[in-house]
């Protein structure tokens, strides 16, 4: 049995978050049906390379997910989700704040058809604040929330990021734990509730150990000054052939061995002092080390010594290499391969049932599931509910 198979979730989200989001919970076991408009693809089907009329980023975020093909304009439709709203009785949206109450499905009308509705929304800036209505995009997120700043080099630009850390890291990441949160309350209450999820509030905690610096001893944070953002030797270093090796080892047994792989035993003073002109010092030849080598001759010397340092490898490196291949991060679905999923259980894996699927191609459960007639599916069609005829 599945971990979450008893979730029944209608997922009124588009784009990346809030998908990726109910990814998560689709792949350990919940029940998702995907609420979409039937006219107007969902941007995501559209970015980058395609299977067929839907791109491979669709197919993967919307794995295993049921798809309505609704237009929410129409008030049968509305009608429709109440109705569906008795059994699934969790919802996820990622409109911006009022547009579900402007549709006739905001949290007030929903709750009163089911009281015991867990509703959750995903915004940029929360249901909440002068910012509410603002639109945004993770850069602007981050940057709102103080990490762009300090994640940069002196006297340079801040550099986008190539993955979504505040939406996926941020808002996906804490939209899961709010749901299941709340299922738990619900289950020890019999209570529901309604969950704001706000993208920059998320990226904001994100700032672990600057923002506890700045708010308990204001201490800001800038650029290269601490010890994890290139102050020190924790850092990113170049080859002599022009690809990259991180270097981690903060504990002092890992920059011992470190030194040694090195070949400089005389390093080890610079290495341990708390003194920040030779921690500097010790920067400069870690630099000058990689410097001289291939990347080959490091991946050699360090493959073979424990010293928190690995190579930074390409996308496509990445996903053949040895580690996340034995811990069966890519799988085959609908055979596409994709990205799997990152959370093991023993008693209760992941499972993966079909590709992202065509709009609407789950209408018919209407009839079979959820108990509408034949005759009401052909009113409903003609009325325009499931798009344009």
């Amino acid at each position: 049995m599945s971990a979450l198979s008893s979730l029944k979730i209608l997922d009124f989200s588009t784009l990346l978050p809030g998908p990726f989001g109910t990814l998560m919970l689709a792949d350990l076991g919940a029940q998702v049906l995907r609420v979409e408009a039937p006219d107007r693809a969902d941007l995501t089907r559209e970015l980058g390379a395609k299977d067929g009329d839907s791109s491979y980023l669709h197919r993967y975020i919307n794995r295993s997910k049921k798809s309505l093909g609704l237009n929410l304009k129409k008030p049968e439709a509305i009608e429709i989700i109440k109705q569906l709203i008795l059994e699934y009785d969790i919802v996820v949206e990622q409109f911006r704040p009022g547009v579900m109450d402007k549709l006739g499905l905001g949290y007030d009308v929903l709750k009163a058809v089911n009281p015991k509705l867990i509703y959750c929304s995903l915004t940029g800036y929360g249901q909440t604040g002068p910012y509410r209505d603002r639109a945004g995009h993770d850069n602007n997120y981050l940057a709102l929330a103080g990490v762009q700043d300090h994640s940069r080099r002196k006297g340079q630009a801040p550099v986008p990021a190539g993955i979504q850390i505040a939406d996926l890291a941020g808002g996906s990441l804490h939209l899961v734990t709010g749901l299941l949160a709340a299922v738990i309350h619900r289950t020890d209450t019999g209570i529901g509730q309604y969950v704001d999820i706000s993208m920059t509030d998320a990226a904001f905690t994100l700032n672990a150990i600057a923002a506890s610096n700045c708010l308990g001893a204001d201490i800001n944070t800038g650029p290269e000054q601490e010890i994890l953002n290139g102050g020190q030797f924790y850092d990113y270093y170049k080859t002599s052939d022009g690809r990259y090796f991180s270097v981690g080892g903060l504990e002092p047994k890992f920059r011992q061995v470190l030194c040694t792989a090195m070949g400089r035993p005389d390093l080890l003073e610079q290495a341990f002092s708390a003194d920040l002109e030779q921690q500097l010092v010790f920067k400069r030849a870690i630099t000058d080390f990689f410097k001289s080598k291939t990347y080959v001759e490091c991946l050699t010397l360090f493959k073979a010594v424990d010293a928190c340092v690995e190579p930074v490898l390409t996308l496509s490196e990445a996903c053949e290499h040895e580690q996340l291949i034995s811990r069966k991060m890519t799988v085959v679905v609908d055979g596409i391969k994709q990205v799997g999923c990152a959370i093991k259980m023993s008693e209760s894996p992941p499972e993966f049932q079909f590709k992202g699927c065509a709009v609407g191609t789950h209408n018919a459960t209407l009839t079979t599931d959820f108990g509408f007639s034949e005759n009401q599916m052909e009113q409903f069609n003609k009325a325009g509910v499931f798009g344009k005829q």
